[in-house]
């Protein structure tokens, strides 16, 4: 049988696959803020062993994923460590993509934020986890002004001062609100005035020059011109006026065309139980109306938005979230439009990179569920503080301002576990010693695949796979006898697995609905334990030969 040759990215330890455990998350009540049970996390470690970690909970339940990791530039940041050879960077993207993939819901969307560095590679690898035919838009972001030390190559280069945003959509029923933005210059198309009576029948058409005149808003000598729209007394009058001014457009059903064909010089119009069209001498009449949108409050005469960004500022986010992060902070205006875009109230968001808490806390002004991560100590310097006073309704900075934002909203604050094993000087594996009795349990019915929840009044219930099939933790020794008591117990259409440190012999196979497993001989085969570094050590490979150095890998 002959296989299809297909187009894929190879990269130094790509058919690696690691066995990442899913470690538990620890919370710590003390940093968990406001209204705890609102669903919204921030998880303090590793990114991709927090991903891990939530992954069996949050399957295909994440609407918007955006993320904008370590560019690759070879420049040393403060919070992150921005220098990894290529396919270091790609195998460590490619693991985390792929459980991303795994959260997203059917109609989700993942937005990744990147450079030109990595940009090419990073969209071959997302064809192959999400599909060629999952590719969305890329779009490019002005994200800074060339000038000051950013000319000095000016001569050698052609000078960057954009970023990338790729867009992955995980099903095929992805929905986009469409984005709008202010034009700086009046389009003279718009030279029609029409007038209706009461009952919106058209009275007269006139010249929109004529109008402006009766106005005074243009002298007769004048002319309408692109830099009207600097006419404060202009702008106004557009606005009140948009449903009179208009212009002539091609795209015109064929029975209005028809229909205005046969009554030349005449606006005739059709009803079809929606919108009443008119159309004049064969085409369309368009209304300013159409081009009018609500931007921050205000309603402004707009174009539709595409996939070029060129109007929001990132030179002044310092003092945004009243913390300062010069480096990679991103302007809330930006998040801000990426949720308007592809996500409604209530939807979950995830930012696995969340640097400052920039994704969290728009997230959380515009009403959408969210969960942060965050490995570096500015989880606790820079997104707590922001975080906390955007639920408060302490924050006025970013889009507060232009949105109808209040006080609400809270998160659990969560430490990423250690190591379930480690081991010990025998080189023998062991149960950590900072894992307790409820920790144990949390963890292993993580690992077999069962949802924690203890039942308050049935001590073996601790964790269940399905409605009747439960599993049981503990560190004592179990025997015929104990084995018996639990059968006893237990309704006869029930099944239970028992993970223990050791157990007697004979309670293999002694009932049926019951199975036994030791710790941690049973989960040694499925995952790497112990303090695992997930970055690719290629040295040997290629560093030698080029003779430079690389720095581990900050997620």
């Amino acid at each position: 049988m002959k296989t299809k040759n297909k187009l894929e990215l190879t990269w130094i330890g790509k058919n690696e696959r690691k066995k990442i455990e899913p470690r538990i998350l620890v919370e710590d009540s003390e940093k968990s803020y406001g209204d705890i049970e609102f669903g919204n996390l921030l998880i303090h470690g590793d990114n991709l062993l927090a991903l891990k970690s939530i992954e069996s909970d949050f399957a295909n339940k994440i609407k918007c994923i955006y993320i904008d990791p370590p560019f690759n530039t070879g420049a040393a940041f403060e919070h992150y460590n921005d220098n990894v050879e290529h396919s270091v960077w790609i195998n460590l993207m490619y693991k985390r993509l792929v459980i991303l993939h795994n959260l997203l819901k059917e109609d989700g969307v993942l937005l990744v934020e990147i450079d030109d560095n990595e940009m090419p590679y990073l969209r071959v690898v997302l064809d192959e986890i999400f599909g060629r035919d999952k590719f969305v838009a890329q779009i490019c972001v002005k994200s800074n002004n060339i000038s000051g030390n950013k000319t000095a190559n000016k001569e050698k280069t052609v000078l960057r001062n954009k970023d990338n945003i790729i867009i992955y959509k995980k099903g095929d029923s992805l929905k986009v609100k469409p984005q709008y933005i202010e034009r700086t210059r009046w389009d003279t198309h718009y030279n029609t005035y029409i007038i209706f009576d009461e009952n919106n029948n058209v009275t007269e058409m006139k010249k929109f020059k004529d109008i402006l005149i009766e106005n005074n808003i243009i002298e007769n000598n004048q002319t309408v011109k692109e830099d009207l729209l600097n006419n404060k007394k202009f702008y106004k009058f557009i606005i009140e006026h948009k449903k009179n001014i208009c212009r002539l457009v091609n795209s015109i059903p064929k029975n209005l065309k028809t229909l205005s064909l046969e009554h030349p010089n005449e606006i005739v119009s059709i009803d079809d139980g929606n919108n009443v069209r008119y159309a004049y001498n064969g085409g369309r009449i368009s209304f300013l109306e159409s081009s009018i949108n609500n931007i921050n409050g205000e309603e402004k005469f707009t174009q539709l938005l595409g996939d070029l960004w060129t109007d929001i500022d990132f030179q002044n986010t310092q003092n945004e979230g009243g913390v300062s992060f010069p480096a990679n902070k991103k302007p809330e205006a930006l998040i801000r439009r990426v949720l308007d875009m592809f996500t409604d109230e209530g939807d979950y968001v995830l930012d696995s990179f969340l640097g400052s808490g920039t994704t969290a806390a728009v997230a959380n002004k515009m009403n959408r569920k969210w969960i942060g991560i965050e490995m570096g100590d500015h989880v606790y310097t820079h997104c707590i503080v922001r975080l906390n006073n955007v639920i408060d309704g302490k924050d006025k900075s970013g889009i507060s301002k232009y949105i109808d934002y209040k006080p609400s909203g809270g998160y659990k604050f969560y430490e990423l576990a250690p190591s379930l094993l480690n081991k010990d000087k025998y080189n023998n594996w062991i149960i950590s010693d900072e894992y307790d009795a409820d920790m144990l349990a949390e963890a292993m019915a993580k690992h077999n695949g069962f949802k924690y929840i203890k039942d308050q009044d049935v001590f073996y219930k601790q964790g269940y796979s399905t409605e009747k099939d439960f599993i049981f933790t503990t560190t004592n020794f179990v025997n015929l006898k104990y084995l018996d008591m639990l059968h006893e117990l237990m309704e006869e259409d029930e099944t239970l697995l028992i993970c223990c440190k050791t157990y007697q012999e004979e309670c293999d196979n002694r009932y049926n609905n019951i199975s036994l497993q030791k710790i941690p001989q049973s989960i040694l085969k499925k995952y790497e334990f112990g303090d695992v570094d997930y970055t690719l050590n290629i040295e040997d490979e290629i560093i030698e030969e080029e003779g430079v150095e690389i720095d581990e890998f900050e997620s």
